[in-house]
């Protein structure tokens, strides 16, 4: 990839860490092993390992499972919170061509930063589900939460200038979604009775 695409994919990977921090790390560490489509500089190529592989899986399914449990999400979110912007730092910086165009610190710094903001806003709208279903309604974003995450993560790979566009247009949303809600719930509050 040159500079703008690895660039964007960057931004597209981190994006996915957001909502799940191991989708993207997993699909990385595939797709660099048994293909040519992604290289992955010294040391981020230890996700390559058969071994990181599988604890990266493994993670996967009890990430999948915990966060449709209701009350057991909402704990699982205080990991997340730490291991999103973690993941996104990694992904970010892995991008060998943004690694020679930018300070490595400064790539991690972004990752941080974007993966960061998409899991907080994912995390601002786990409550307001819970109060407005009864909790009965976070299984259903969790697994759209996955979904996009695993999207964003293959578009990162193949289609990184595409996997930007929907990171920024899903960003937008989130946020308007975000705002819309809290609105809503405020308003709820608000009512006597």
């Amino acid at each position: 990839m040159d500079g703008f695409a690895s660039l964007f994919s960057a931004f597209g990977l981190a994006s996915a860490a957001g909502f799940n921090a191991y989708v993207p790390l997993l699909t990385v560490g595939l797709v660099a092993r048994y293909t040519d489509l992604l290289r992955l500089a010294e040391p981020f190529d230890d996700l390559t390992q058969p071994w990181v592989l599988g604890v990266i899986a493994a993670l996967a399914v009890v990430d999948f499972v915990a966060d449709k449990i209701p009350a057991v999400d909402t704990a699982w979110h205080g990991v997340g919170a730490l291991v999103a912007p973690v993941a996104g730092a990694v992904l970010f910086a892995s991008q060998q061509n943004v690694l020679s165009d930018l300070h490595p610190a400064i790539a991690a710094i972004a990752g941080l930063v974007v993966a960061g903001g998409f899991h907080g806003s994912r995390a601002a709208a786990r409550p307001i589900s819970t109060a407005t279903t009864g909790g009965l309604g976070n299984p259903v974003l969790s697994l759209v939460e996955d979904v996009l995450s695993g999207l964003l993560s293959l578009l990162a790979v193949f289609l990184p200038f595409i996997a930007f566009g929907v990171a920024g247009l899903v960003a937008v949303l989130l946020t308007l979604a975000v705002i819309r809600a809290g609105r809503a719930w405020r308003e709820r509050r608000a009512r006597p009775g």
